[in-house]
Parts: C-alpha cells; structure tokens; sequence
C-alpha cells in the first residue's frame, strides 16, 4: 500500500513537471508574438529590415540585375564617370562599378552572415549544454573561451591570416574560430538563470534527458538574445572583411567583395578624382551595417523584460 502511495505521489509530480512545461511552453509562444508586435511597431527595426531586405534581393539577384560581367575589363572605358552605359561608372580597369558591387554583396553578406551563424551555433550549443550540465563540462569550455577572448578579435584574426594562407573558406573559418566566445558567454548566462525556473528544476529531478530539456525547453526561452548577438555578430564580420580586404588580407582579390571594391580604389589619384570608385560601395557597406544594427536594436527592445508594457 505504501508502495503504491509513492508511486501515485511520484507520477502527480511527474504530471505536474509535464503541465507547467507545457503552461511555460505556452506562455513563451505569446510572449513571442508580441516581441514580434514590438519590434514591428518600431519604425527603424522595420526600415532596417526593409533596407535589408533590399540589399539581399538585389545581390542574390545579380545575374538578373548586373548590366556587365564583374570580371568583365574593358580598356577603352577606363575610370568613366557614371554615364547611361555605366550608372555607376568604371574603375581603373574598366569594370562596371555597379555589377561588382551587386555580385561582391552576395560574398560579403556571406562571409557575414555565414560566420555569425557558424558562432552562434558553436557558441549557444556550448553555452547551453555546458551551463545545463554544470560541473567539469563547465568549467572545461569556460577556460576555453577565456583564453581566446584574452585577445582582441581583430589582432588574431590578422595573425591566423597571415598563417593560413587568404581564401573565403579561410577567413569565415577563422571569424568562426575567434567569434563563438561572446556568444558562449551569452547563451551560457541566460541558461544557468533559465535553469533555476521550477519547470526546468522539475524536469532534471525526473530525469528527462539532458538534451532534450535544452533544445525544447532553454534554447526556445534564449532566442532573443542569441538573435540580437547573430545580428551584431554579422555587421561586426562585414565591417572586418571590408578593412582586410581593403588592406588586401581578405578574400582574395579575383573574388568581387565590397572589401575588394574599396581595395581598387587605394590610391590617392583615385580618392581625389574618382569618387565613383570608393562613395557607392562605402554607402552600401555604411547603409546595410546600419540596417543590421537597426534590426538588432528591435530585437534587443522587443526581448528586454525591462521595455516590456
């Protein structure tokens, strides 16, 4: 009889783990939905989207859109000014501005926004498990990230570079490799407070399995924050690519990239009588990293309790 008790005792605690699971579960789509709400009643997260959202369209369709082969040289029609025949005029080989700024934004945004999304996957992965488990784990990756935050970003990425050789391959791995560590720090902070809510404290008590419990249940609860590091993330590596590409350690120079665009136009000469070679792409680069902040800055409203109505 005793024995029956307990188990009945037992599997109403169980339920009741399940049920405020499912009521947080619950909770978490609403609270999600206004985030939504929020941040699209903010009118430079939805111009930073919308300006966004632009600039990736018009690269992804460059096929479509670029006038002139990126590659294409033509020494009749070299530093043209903008014209008819060339919007955004021609550089010191007669290469239409215009079509390699379009075709390069598909390798920035990539380089960009590939490596901030490498990071994060590395990072929160980490930074979840590691401050679920707690213990060893923890203090293993811990020390991890610690030692390759001990140095400025910039300063290892221009050393691994100068290393491994330049190529695209090359320089996301890196800004991968150098970058996971803030989100690490991130994911794991927002977990070891998420891990101490009942619901979750219910859950490890009955042993639901350690991985299941974060994919389901932390990982869901700390999307805001991880998406605005993705976004800031991403502005920070097309800002890096651009100024090692323009001093000529990025992707290598018969890859149009914004970065490449600006390298063309190292030259005094050109800096003075040939602005169409550096002001377009300088915009573009100034207009989409602010976009990007725009959009992060919703997010970052719209997930803060403290700006919660």
């Amino acid at each position: 009889m005793a024995t029956q008790t307990r188990r009945a005792r037992a599997l109403d605690r169980q339920m009741d783990a399940i049920l405020a699971a499912e009521g947080q579960e619950r909770k978490r789509r609403w609270v999600t939905n206004r985030q939504l709400r929020r941040m699209l009643n903010n009118r430079l997260s939805t111009l930073g989207l919308i300006v966004f959202g632009v600039i990736v369209l018009a690269s992804l369709a460059a096929p479509l859109l670029a006038p002139y082969n990126p590659a294409q040289m033509d020494l009749t029609t070299i530093l043209k000014p903008p014209s008819a025949e060339h919007w955004l005029g021609t550089d010191k080989i007669g290469r239409d501005v215009l079509s390699r700024i379009l075709y390069g934004g598909r390798v920035s945004i990539f380089v960009g926004l590939g490596s901030a999304l490498g990071a994060a996957v590395i990072g929160v992965t980490l930074g979840i498990y590691a401050g679920y488990v707690g213990g060893w784990v923890d203090k293993v990756v811990f020390r991890i990230s610690e030692m390759v935050m001990a140095f400025p970003q910039i300063v290892l990425v221009l050393l691994l570079v100068s290393i491994v050789g330049q190529s695209l391959g090359n320089l996301m791995i890196i800004f991968i490799g150098t970058g996971w560590g803030s989100m690490y720090r991130m994911a794991r902070s927002q977990t070891l407070s998420i891990r101490e809510e009942e619901y979750i404290a219910a859950l490890r008590a009955f042993g639901i399995n350690k991985v299941i419990v974060c994919a389901k249940h932390i990982l869901p609860n700390a999307l805001g924050p991880i998406m605005v590091n993705v976004t800031l993330s991403t502005a920070m590596f097309i800002l890096q690519e651009s100024s090692l590409s323009f001093l000529g350690l990025g992707v290598p120079m018969e890859i149009p990239t914004w970065g490449n665009i600006l390298n063309v136009a190292n030259d005094l000469t050109i800096l003075n009588n040939a602005w169409w070679m550096w002001l377009p792409v300088g915009l573009v680069i100034s207009i989409f990293v602010l976009s990007v902040n725009f959009i992060g800055d919703g997010l970052r409203d719209s997930t803060d309790p403290s700006q919660q109505g």
